[in-house]
Formats: structure tokens, C-alpha cells, sequence
């Protein structure tokens, strides 16, 4: 099925006028991609895709979780299991088996961003269905093969003007580095993501936290953990870095006494501290990577409120990731008083909140991004990275807190063909939004258009200092 070119604009005409200009002048702006998923290599090596299914279907949680909650296995969908068991290897037989079931994505965003890609990618404008299938898997991995549809021209094609990948703290950069020493002009970021080595709840956490030491060569202490992040946070900056991302379960902070938090962080290395003292852990060191931030200059991003593999049995034979992450509630107002005690009236740092709490949005994400300097507002995020769920995002958070207390879109995908049909939804929504607002009488429409640019672009390149 064709794209509607007025697809997610208003239906009023008068309002449909106003987005359709305003849309006319952003659509084709640069793409700033400030957390994303991608995987260096595919810039590095700049290698084909190797068939249409590992395009859009193996690494694409949005779209496997949903086949998966209708009953099909992960491995009929080639996801790798942890213990190297059976999974599907042939590209075809898993994209039939995606076309069978593509009934389940209407009216959903992964249809939007699959069919935006097949036709403004591929020129392939039917909707696909297991009658198609095998036509439409030729022709994309036909495409596949000319230098045009390598990462590096995508890239091009995309308008991409920066993309910050998330990789770990012990991550040693290898694909970044080989990027830098290509010459390519694409610029692609590594944002440091400490999750292993702060989360004492993971399983692999002690591992983890004496490679840190190995890598850096600090002694086994709280003082010497400390320094163990600003050499790391030094290394990700000396290769483009600009932010950080924390993925807690909760976005508790705390402000503790050095001689207290030595005292904890001992407890947590010798495996001995209880499940309360893990989350107190955590929250120290959300207030700890706030103090580097002020003193790097480092982006902080804070993604809590996910109450990560949900289901055990998924997450013992398929590890992260794989679609079973639920959202929790998110306690913005009691958790945030210790960091902002120390960082929240500074202007020169940056503090992005999200949240998969929506309720949340009017009472604890608009008040305090529309008063702290240090604070703003990540965008509508993961589960609400949807149409209704981007109106609803700009409805109860603009009015307490404006747009310029925000940071823009962020597309957060794994999915390299979704970024630029993400980015399509989101300045849509956007300018339908701004043309209500014209048609209502609180905007005109020159600022309006400002707004857009904004929103679009400027915002996003500012907050993330990309």
C-alpha cells in the first residue's frame, strides 16, 4: 500500500494546510540520532546486510516481541539462543513466517516504520503478505547487494548528521577507532553506558566490575572505583563521546557521605550487600556520574521505570533484550532530591529525564524540566514512541514546561531502516501538533515554523552537544 503523503496530519482542511507547510519545510532536515542502537561495525566494515530478515526482523525487538506473544518462537525467527541451540538460519523462511503473521501490526508504529522504509527505500509500495513474500524478499536482497544500500551510503541516503551508538563501559571502541582512521566523514559516537558495572543485580556484575579494574589499573577501592569511570568517561570522550546513558530500574538518587558510600561500594564488591543496598548503590552513583558530568561535560541520560526480562525463562535462554522489558512506575519527585541537590541549579550540565511512566508526564516530568536548569524532558520514549503516544507527550508536558525545556526526537532502534521512517512519524506529529496550535489562535505560524526547525533538528543537536 502507497504512503498517504498526508498521513498523521490534522484532518481539519485548514489545520491540514498548516502542518503540510510547516512539514514541507522540516522533512528533509538532517537527522540527528543521539541514542541509538546500531551496531559500529556496520559503519566500520561497511559490509552489505546479508538478507532482508536481518535487516528488519532479527534485530528488531518491536517486531519479534509481538510475533513471539502470538506464539512464534524465537528461534523460528533466527534470535540466537544463549546456549547455541537450534535457530532458524535461512532469511527466507523467517521473513515467510514474518509476512504470515503481518496482520498483527496494524495499526501499530512497526508497521508505519516498515512500510516507510519499503517504499522510500526499496520503491516497493505493496503491503506484504504471504502471497508476496518471496517477490519482495528478491527484490530487497537484490537491492542488498549494490553499494548503494551499504551502511555508509545509508547513512548518506538518511541525511544522518550524527549517531551516538550505546556500548558499555568496558567496550574497548575498536569499531569506532577503525571509523576514525578510515577518513569517512559520517560521524558515528560512542555513548557510555556503565550498566554493568554499577548494577550489582546483574549476574555478571562481579566479572564485570574486575575487568574495569583490569582495564584501568586503579586500585580495588571506592576512591579508585571513582577513578576507574573518569578514565573510562575519558576514553569514550577522546573518541567523540558526548553523553552518558543509565538504564536503572529506578530513578533514585543519593547523596551519601564518602566514608558511607566507601563503606556500601565494599559491600557490594565482596557480593555481601542486600537487595536494598544494591538500589542505594545505584542511586549514589546516579549523583557520582552527575558530579563527572560537571566536571567532562558529558550529557547525562537517564532511561528508568523498565522492569527489565520480565520473563525469566526468556531472558535464561535468550539473554537482553528480546522484548520481555515492562514499564513500572517512575517517582521523579522523591527520587531526584539528592542529585539536584548537588548538580540541579547548575546550567552548565545537562540532565535528560525519561520515563515509561506516561501518567507521569504532567506531575513529574514537565514540573521539574520547567524549573531546574540541569533538567530536561527526553522525549516520549520506547513504548510511547507511537503516534497517539508522541500527542499525548506533547499535549501534558508543553504547557508547564515549553518545548525548549525538552531535547527534540531521539529514535532509540537497533533497526537501521527505522531511523529515518521514525524521525518521518515525529516531525509529523510534531507539525500537526504546532498546526493546531496556529489554527487555535496561540501560535502564529512564522513562530510555529521556528518551532518545527526546532524540534526537529536544533533541539537535539544542542541538548545532546552533537
Amino acid at each position: 500500500m502507497a504512503l498517504n503523503p498526508d498521513r498523521l496530519l490534522p484532518i481539519s482542511p485548514d489545520a491540514q494546510a498548516v502542518a503540510r507547510r510547516l512539514f514541507a519545510a522540516v522533512e528533509k532536515l538532517p537527522v540527528i540520532s543521539p541514542h541509538g542502537h546500531t551496531d559500529p561495525a556496520w559503519y566500520a566494515r561497511n559490509l552489505p546486510f546479508p538478507d532482508p530478515s536481518t535487516l528488519f526482523v532479527i534485530p528488531d525487538h518491536y517486531i519479534f516481541r509481538m510475533l513471539y506473544s502470538q506464539g512464534v518462537p524465537l528461534e523460528a525467527l533466527g534470535v540466537p539462543r544463549v546456549d547455541d541451540g537450534p535457530a532458524e538460519a535461512d532469511g527466507r523462511s523467517i521473513w515467510r513466517l514474518f509476512a504470515e503473521h503481518y496482520r498483527l501490526f496494524r495499526g501499530t508504529p512497526p508497521r508505519l516504520w516498515f512500510e516507510h522504509a519499503l517504499e522510500t527505500v526499496f520503491d516497493i509500495k505493496e503491503q506484504l503478505s504471504p502471497d508476496n513474500a518471496d517477490s519482495l524478499y528478491d527484490t530487497i536482497a537484490a537491492a542488498l547487494s549494490e553499494d548503494e544500500m551499504r551502511p555508509r551510503a545509508l547513512y548518506d541516503r538518511f541525511r544522518i548528521a550524527a549517531i551516538a551508538t550505546t556500548d558499555s563501559a568496558l567496550e574497548d571502541l575498536a569499531d569506532h577507532d577503525a571509523i576514525a582512521a578510515s577518513g569517512w566523514h559520517g560521524r558515528v559516537v560512542p555513548t557510555y553506558r556503565p550498566d554493568a558495572v554499577v548494577n550489582p543485580d546483574r549476574p555478571d556484575f562481579a566479572a564485570a566490575l574486575a575487568r574495569l579494574f583490569e582495564l584501568t589499573g586503579e586500585s580495588e577501592t571506592w576512591t579508585g572505583y571513582l577513578a576507574a569511570h573518569r578514565s573510562r568517561r575519558s576514553f569514550f570522550k577522546a573518541r567523540g563521546a558526548t553523553e552518558t546513558d543509565h538504564g536503572h530500574p529506578s530513578a533514585l538518587t543519593a547523596n551519601l557521605p564518602p566514608i558511607d558510600a566507601a563503606r556500601l561500594f565494599d559491600k557490594v564488591r565482596a557480593g555481601t550487600a542486600d537487595i536494598g543496598e544494591h538500589e542505594l548503590f545505584r542511586a549514589q552513583m546516579l549523583t557520582e556520574m552527575a558530579r563527572m558530568s560537571r566536571d567532562d561535560g558529558l550529557v547525562i541520560q537517564i532511561h528508568p521505570g523498565s522492569l527489565r526480562n520480565h520473563n525469566s525463562w526468556l531472558f535464561e535462554h535468550f539473554d537482553f533484550d528480546k522484548g520481555a522489558d515492562i514499564p513500572t512506575r517512575t517517582d521523579y519527585v522523591h527520587a531526584l532530591p539528592p542529585l539536584l541537590s548537588v548538580v540541579g541549579n547548575d546550567p552548565t550540565l545537562t540532565i535528560i529525564l525519561f520515563t515509561l511512566d506516561e501518567i507521569a508526564y504532567s506531575r513529574e516530568l514537565a514540573p521539574p524540566a520547567g524549573h531546574y536548569p540541569a533538567l530536561r524532558m527526553g522525549p516520549a520514549w520506547w513504548f510511547f514512541d507511537s503516534l497517539e503516544g508522541m500527542r499525548r507527550f506533547r499535549e501534558t508536558t508543553s504547557e508547564t514546561a515549553g518545548i525548549y525545556n525538552a531535547v527534540g526526537f531521539s529514535d532509540d532502534t537497533r533497526a537501521f531502516l527505522s531511523i529515518p521512517a521514525r524521525h518521518d512519524v515525529a516531525r509529523r506529529v510534531d507539525c500537526a501538533w504546532l498546526a493546531r496550535l496556529v489554527c487555535d489562535g496561540r501560535l502564529e505560524e512564522d513562530e510555529a515554523h521556528e518551532m518545527a526547525v526546532d524540534l526537529s533538528f536544533r533541539l537535539a543537536k544542542a541538548a545532546y552537544r552533537l
